[in-house]
């Protein structure tokens, strides 16, 4: 017994210290410098269509190519943290011109699973296109690169949703599975519901071994591919490196500068960046030792009620901030959090509220606009284009056509002369 309260003694401590020396305190959110890598490819003429906002590209350096096409451009960054042997494909959420590229990388790169963390319309906006099958509709077909996408099995949870998803290389006839790990109530610029609902899901994703380095790296995405998918990427690394070393060494704010030199703006507000502090901390009971703590998890997030009939749930937080799609460009309000482990871990953001804040969400609104309007026009353009393939094809048969029936009225003219001519002479 004496042995078991000092394990649990020692376990605060520990854990009291690894907060401590990971607090971000009264630290200012830019305390998170931009890397300013180039990314030019992202920006040619011909991948502006392949990008769901203009504020979000991958680095050149860093970026995931596509392999035997005329053009190599998906929007999605390969994230490699050597340390804990993690790789992740961070990418955007994909949009309806580009859904036959997201599975042709997925093939690829061998990816055993993809983890989504939006839902496919958040706040009246289209954050996502259905790039897998629903029960309704089973079967996908993408002809554009030879892909067909079947839907397995489907197990719903109250706040995540895991489908099993058969994907065909139609050329080659090669199929593979693969986990697709849907979070349903992850909401835009926020955080979930708790630490233990988010680790829960988390664990599940682990213990399936699609993250581990045998299989090729997962494909993580939420609608910019930056916010929440760099929150979930975050906390399994920090997990992981907690397992391979001391936890007092390991330093959440220094991992996350390492992962944004291979995509920009991961974590995108300081709630989403204290969550995943408060996520770290919970998850590291796990690391240190209590067996119990997953049932917790788990009983906590009450996975197992039904779904709620609500689309997009209310925001767990109490910050009043407007904000637009790739970036949050609204007030943060200073906000402190209770003690946790311990330790205060809070983050007080100072008004930043100036004058260009109304104009620039105007501009995004055009943006926003742009984009859609855009994406009409190109799929008119293809509707027109197949038009005109058929009307090609229309002209270069009908001579061929006009030929072949003009023979045939001779021929048939001359049969039935001959016959005639026939029948006069044998009378």
């Amino acid at each position: 017994m004496d042995n078991k309260y000092w394990r649990q003694g020692r376990l605060r401590i520990m854990l009291r210290e690894f907060a401590w020396k990971n607090s971000i305190g009264e630290r200012r959110w830019d305390f998170l410098p931009s890397n300013d890598y180039p990314h030019r490819v992202a920006k040619y003429p011909e991948n502006r269509n392949r990008n769901r906002y203009r504020d979000v590209s991958p680095y050149d350096h860093s970026r995931v190519k596509l392999q035997n096409t005329e053009n190599d451009y998906i929007n999605a960054s390969l994230v490699v943290i050597e340390e804990a042997q993690r790789n992740y494909i961070l990418t955007q959420g994909p949009l309806p011109n580009t859904c036959c590229h997201f599975w042709l990388m997925v093939w690829q790169q061998k990816t055993k699973a993809v983890v989504m963390l939006n839902r496919i319309v958040e706040k009246e906006s289209v954050k996502c296109a259905q790039y897998w099958p629903t029960e309704e509709e089973e079967v996908m077909m993408f002809k554009e690169t030879g892909f067909c996408v079947r839907l397995v099995s489907e197990d719903i949870k109250s706040y995540y949703t895991v489908h099993l998803l058969q994907l065909e290389n139609i050329s080659s006839g090669e199929s593979r599975m693969i986990s697709h790990y849907h979070y349903t109530t992850w909401p835009d610029f926020g955080v979930p519901e708790s630490p233990a609902s988010f680790l829960n899901f988390l664990f599940k994703v682990r213990e399936s071994g699609s993250l581990s380095p045998e299989h090729g790296p997962a494909v993580i995405h939420c609608s910019a591919g930056i916010g929440r998918s760099g929150t979930f990427s975050l906390v399994d690394t920090c997990l992981v490196l907690m397992e391979k070393k001391d936890l007092s060494s390991v330093d959440i704010k220094q991992v996350l500068l390492d992962m944004r030199k291979y995509r920009m703006g991961l974590i995108q507000t300081p709630d989403q960046l204290r969550f995943s502090y408060m996520a770290v901390i919970e998850g590291a009971k796990f690391i240190m030792g209590d067996s119990t703590i997953q049932k917790r998890w788990k009983e906590l997030s009450k996975e197992d009620q039904a779904p709620s009939s609500e689309q997009s749930p209310p925001h767990p937080t109490r910050i009043n901030t407007e904000k637009y799609n790739g970036n949050s460009v609204g007030v943060e309000k200073q906000e402190q959090m209770g003690e946790k482990t311990n330790t205060e871990l809070s983050i007080k953001v100072q008004d930043t509220m100036d004058g260009s804040i109304e104009s620039t969400v105007r501009k995004r609104l055009r943006e926003d606009r742009k984009a859609h309007t855009a994406q009409k026009v190109h799929q008119m353009k293809q509707k027109l284009s197949e038009t005109e393939r058929k009307r090609k094809r229309w002209l270069y048969w009908k001579p061929i056509l006009t030929k072949i029936g003009f023979g045939t009225v001779i021929l048939v003219g001359a049969y039935s002369c001959w016959k005639l001519y026939f029948q006069e002479h044998s009378l």
